[in-house]
C-alpha cells in the first residue's frame, strides 16, 4: 500500500495548524493576552478530574514552530522513508511524538506535563530502536534510562507540590516558600537530563541511531528543548536563588561539545554535538537571568538545525548510507541545491551577520558582556562560540573540499519532496531571527559597548573559521604529534570520557554484584533458607494434617492415652 498520500495529508494539516497558531500567537502577543482552558473530564460528587490548558503567546508561537518543522519533516519522510517496509509505523510514532510535545507545551499543570514528558521519553526510545540492530538497542537503552532520572525528578516534584494544594505550578512560581529550593533542584535535574547537560550528555550523540528525519525533529524543537522550555516556565524561581553552579555546568557543556565536534568524523554526531552546544548556550543565558532571550534562541535554532539534519539525511542517502565525512567531498557538483541549503544553515549556526542565528547569538553575547560574572565564564563563553565556527567550517571543508573521498556517488539524486521541505526551512533560517526579534523585543534596548567588546564576537568567529580550516588540512590526529599525545586527543574527542562514565563505570561493579546475588539468593543458600524454608515447613505440617484427616484409629488411641496420662499427672 502506498502511504505517500497519508504523509502528505498530515504534513499539510500540520502546516495549516502552524499558520493558524502563529497568527493567534501574534494576536496574544500584541494584546498581552493569556487564556486558561479547563476541561472537566469526569465529576463524581465533589471530586473532579480536570484537564487544564494554558494558551499564551509563548506556548502558541512555540507550538507553531514545532508543527511547522514537523510538517516539513513528515513531507521529507514521504520520500526519505519511501523504501521502508514499516512506513505507517514510522508515521504513527512521529504523530504521537508531536502530540506528546503539544501536551508538554500547553500544560500549566505538572501532572499533565508528566504525560507529555514521559510520552516524549517513551516514543523517543521507540524511534531510536527503529532500525532494530544492537547499536540501536544500546543507544535506545542509554537514552531511555538517562531520561528516567528526569522523569523521577518530575514525580518527586509532583509530591512536593502537595504542600501548596494544587499541581497548577503556573500560579505558584513566584510564591515558593522555604522549600522552594528543593523544587528548583528537582526541576533543574529533570531539565538537565532531558536537555543532555553534563553529566547526562552521552545519550544525545548516541540517539543519532534513529532515522535522520526523526533526528531533525527530536534535536531541533521537541525532545531536547523540552528541558529548556520547562525552565523558561519556572524561570521566576531563579530570581530568588544563586544559580551560578548551574551556569558553570551549562557553559562547560558548551565547551565540551564544541571540542568534541572538532574531533568527530560522523556527520550526524557532529550536528548532534552542535545541538548540545546550543542547548548549553540556551541554558546558560537562562541562568544569566534572560529567559526571553533564551526562548528567542530556542526558536531560531530550531529552524536552522532542522534544515541541517534534513540536508545531512539526503547527503547520507546518496553516499550509500555512509556518515563518515572523510568519504565526502566535492558534493556541490552532485547536490548543488542541498549543499546551498546546508551552507546557509551552517553559517546561520555560526552566527554570520544577518542570518537568523546572528540575531540571537549576538544578543546573548552582548547581555553576557553586561553581566557581572567572572572572567572564566566570559572566556569559556567566547571560546565555545569560536569552537562552533571551527567545527562548522571543518564540516563545510570536508563536504565541499576538492578531495573526492573514498565513496562513489550513487544514482540517487535530489527529489522534489526533499527540496520542497528544505526551501521553507531555508527561508526561515535566513528570516526568522530578524522577524522574531522585531516581534518579541518591540522596545529595543540600547547597549553601548567599547569598540573591542563590540567586535569580540566577530573576532572569535573569524578565529574559529581559521582554526576549523587549519584543523581540516593538518590531519593532526593521523600525524606523529597526534599519536604521541593520544590521551588528550582521546579525552577531547570522547566527550571528556562521559560515555564511559555513563555506561562502563555503571555496569563494571553492578554486573558482578548482580551475579553474586543471583548465585547466592536464587541458586544458593539464600534460595534454600529464605525461599525454601517456608514451603518446606508448610509441606511438613500439611503431611501431618493429611495423616490426621484420614481418621486413623491409631492416632485417636495415642491422643487418648496421652490425655489420660496428663490428667493422671495433674
Amino acid at each position: 500500500m502506498n502511504f505517500t498520500y497519508l504523509y502528505q495529508f498530515w504534513s499539510f494539516i500540520f502546516l495549516f495548524l502552524s499558520f493558524i497558531l502563529f497568527l493567534a500567537g501574534l494576536y496574544f502577543l500584541y494584546d498581552d493576552f493569556l487564556m486558561f482552558m479547563d476541561w472537566e473530564i469526569l465529576s463524581i460528587n465533589s471530586v473532579g478530574l480536570v484537564m487544564t490548558f494554558l494558551f499564551d503567546w509563548m506556548s502558541l508561537i512555540f507550538m507553531s514552530g514545532v508543527l511547522f518543522i514537523s510538517s516539513m519533516v513528515i513531507f521529507y519522510s514521504s520520500s526519505y522513508m519511501g523504501s521502508d517496509i514499516f512506513k505507517l509505523r514510522f508515521l504513527l510514532l512521529v504523530l504521537l511524538f508531536v502530540m506528546a510535545m503539544m501536551f508538554l507545551i500547553i500544560s500549566p499543570n505538572i501532572v499533565s506535563i508528566l504525560l507529555g514528558w514521559d510520552g516524549l521519553g517513551l516514543i523517543s526510545y521507540c524511534l531510536v530502536v527503529y532500525f532494530q540492530n544492537m547499536k540501536s538497542f544500546s543507544a535506545g537503552m542509554l537514552t531511555v534510562l538517562t531520561n528516567r532520572i528526569g522523569d523521577v525528578a518530575i514525580l518527586i516534584s509532583i509530591a512536593w507540590l502537595f504542600n501548596l494544594g494544587s499541581w497548577n505550578y503556573i500560579y505558584y512560581v513566584s510564591y515558593f516558600n522555604s522549600w522552594g529550593h528543593w523544587m528548583l533542584l528537582l526541576v533543574i535535574l529533570a531539565a538537565f537530563t532531558k536537555s543532555a547537560q553534563i553529566p547526562f550528555s552521552s545519550w544525545l550523540p548516541a540517539a543519532m541511531a534513529a532515522p535522520t528525519p526523526v533526528s531533525a525533529l527530536v534535536h531541533s524543537s521537541t525532545l531536547v528543548t523540552a528541558g529548556v522550555y520547562l525552565l523558561i516556565r519556572f524561570s521566576s524561581i531563579f530570581m530568588n536563588y544563586d544559580v551560578s553552579p548551574f551556569l558553570l555546568i551549562s557553559v562547560l557543556t558548551m565547551l565540551m561539545s564544541g571540542l568534541c565536534a572538532n574531533f568527530e568524523y560522523d556527520l550526524k554526531k557532529i550536528i548532534a554535538l552542535s545541538t548540545l552546544s546550543q542547548l548549553g548556550l540556551m541554558m546558560s543565558v537562562l541562568f544569566l537571568g534572560y529567559p526571553l532571550v533564551s526562548f528567542f534562541h530556542l526558536l531560531t535554532h530550531a529552524f536552522f538545525k532542522a534544515l541541517m539534519f534534513l540536508c545531512a539525511g539526503l547527503i547520507i542517502h546518496v553516499m550509500n548510507d555512509s556518515q563518515d565525512i572523510r568519504h565526502m567531498g566535492a558534493l556541490l557538483n552532485q547536490l548543488p541545491y542541498t549543499m546551498s541549503c546546508f551552507c546557509i544553515s551552517t553559517l546561520s549556526l555560526c552566527g554570520l551577520p544577518f542570518l537568523s542565528g546572528f540575531y540571537s547569538k549576538d544578543l546573548i553575547l552582548e547581555y553576557l558582556g553586561f553581566n557581572y560574572f567572572n572572567l572564566f565564564i566570559y572566556v569559556v563563553f567566547f571560546t565555545s562560540v569560536g569552537l562552533t565556527v571551527s567545527y562548522s567550517f571543518r564540516l563545510i571543508y570536508y563536504c565541499l573540499g576538492k578531495n573526492t573521498g573514498l565513496f562513489s556517488y550513487l544514482s540517487v539524486g535530489e527529489d522534489s519532496f526533499m527540496m520542497f521541505s528544505m526551501i521553507f526551512l531555508t527561508f526561515l533560517s535566513i528570516l526568522s531571527g530578524s522577524v522574531l526579534s522585531w516581534l518579541l523585543f518591540s522596545n529595543p534596548s540600547l547597549l553601548v559597548f567599547p569598540l573591542e567588546c563590540k567586535l569580540m564576537p566577530l573576532l572569535f568567529v573569524i578565529l574559529g573559521a581559521w582554526l576549523g580550516y587549519e584543523l581540516s588540512i593538518m590531519y593532526y590526529t593521523d600525524s606523529i604529534m597526534g599519536l604521541s599525545y593520544i590521551l588528550p586527543t582521546t579525552f577531547m574527542s570522547m566527550m571528556w570520557f562521559m560515555p564511559y562514565f555513563s555506561t562502563y563505570m555503571m555496569y563494571y561493579n553492578v554486573l558482578p554484584l548482580s551475579k553474586f546475588y543471583s548465585n547466592f539468593m536464587d541458586s544458593g543458600w539464600g534460595e534454600y533458607l529464605v525461599s525454601g524454608s517456608s514451603p518446606n515447613l508448610l509441606n511438613y505440617l500439611s503431611s501431618y494434617n493429611s495423616v490426621y484427616q484420614f481418621n486413623n484409629i491409631s492416632i485417636y488411641m495415642i491422643t487418648f492415652i496421652l490425655l489420660s496420662f496428663f490428667l493422671v499427672i495433674i
